[in-house]
């Protein structure tokens, strides 16, 4: 591991394959919990390259507990998390999204750089995270919506997480989780906080599913309506400003989340049951709505409206009560 350290510290860059040598020695415990800090630390100064990630992605997959859904058309949303403690905005739109009739496979974990992460807050709503096929197909079947608990398909990394948590800041496990689901999605809505990062998934997703990454350029890993942001799919690059799709401006301290995950449990719940703030509904609305323009081939109004109805006939809600009754 020193010479590794030393070859990275030199601003040097791992080959695919030694990058995913590299995950292997750590899943068996070669490195001890200071060096793989100094690790991960390195990834936090300075881009991971694309054969450094594809490396690590492929031990990790190769690694982790395999699944298969692939009988539903689901799609994983998704963000990388960010500095900025919002509400479980992309958690809620999933909801929105499986309460509007498609299937929704998320993938998630528990915080790291924010507050609640979608792990905490579907854990402290009652649900129990499984790896049990029949389970989750039986979730897909009834409510539109399963959810992956990441630390139980990826137990090989349990000390690079344990770090995640103690260090509480983003690490490269922040960039390889959007690209983890173990369900292999056939669509992904990939919501980014940093432009450069939201260029390198352009990247990297540009043979595999479809997908569209999402970034606010004043940080959001989501659209937050706080401004203009940018929306990259197969097709290219566009810009959006909240006006042009006649959505709501709204200012940051109207998409804020709780100081604890017991209050973000409250937010979630208040939306979801239909008494949201106008701004809270408009920012969930919207990412659900994109969510979907991605599945089908419907205009802007079309799948703005759809959402929008899942939300507000308690649809979403309806989702959410099947889920965890099950």
């Amino acid at each position: 591991m020193k010479k590794i350290l030393t070859y990275l510290f030199e601003q040097n860059i791992l080959s695919l394959e030694l990058a995913k040598s590299l995950l292997f020695d750590i899943s068996i415990g070669k490195f001890n919990t200071s060096q793989i800090a100094a690790l991960t630390s390195i990834y936090n100064m300075r881009p991971s390259s694309i054969n450094e990630i594809e490396g690590l992605r492929q031990a990790l997959l190769y690694l982790g507990l395999k699944i298969n859904l692939n009988d539903f058309n689901a799609i994983d949303i998704v963000g990388t998390g960010g500095d900025k403690n919002t509400f479980n905005i992309s958690t809620l739109a999933s909801f929105v999204v499986a309460g509007a009739g498609e299937k929704v496979i998320k993938h998630g974990n528990y915080a790291s750089s924010s507050r609640t992460g979608s792990s905490n807050i579907l854990e402290i709503l009652g649900y129990k995270f499984t790896t049990d096929v029949n389970s989750l197909k039986n979730l897909l079947e009834k409510a539109g919506i399963c959810f992956l608990h990441a630390p139980l398909f990826y137990p090989s990394i349990k000390q690079i997480a344990s770090i995640r948590k103690n260090i509480g800041t983003k690490t490269i496990l922040n960039i390889l989780g959007p690209l983890l689901n173990p369900s292999d999605n056939q669509y992904q809505l990939l919501g980014v906080n940093n432009m450069e990062i939201a260029r390198f998934y352009y990247y990297f997703l540009q043979k595999q599913k479809k997908y569209s990454i999402i970034h606010s350029l004043d940080g959001y890993d989501e659209i937050s309506l706080t401004g203009p942001f940018k929306c990259y799919t197969q097709h290219g690059e566009s810009n959006y400003f909240p006006q042009t799709l006649g959505c709501l401006v709204v200012e940051p301290k109207d998409i804020k989340g709780g100081k604890s995950t017991e209050e973000n449990k409250n937010i979630f719940l208040n939306i979801i049951s239909g008494n949201g703030t106008k701004p809270q509904n408009e920012v969930v609305i919207v990412n659900a709505a994109f969510a979907l323009a991605l599945i089908n081939k419907e205009d802007w109004i079309y799948n703005y409206t759809r959402a929008k109805e899942s939300l507000e006939s308690g649809k979403a809600k309806k989702a959410l009560k099947k889920f965890l009754d099950n």
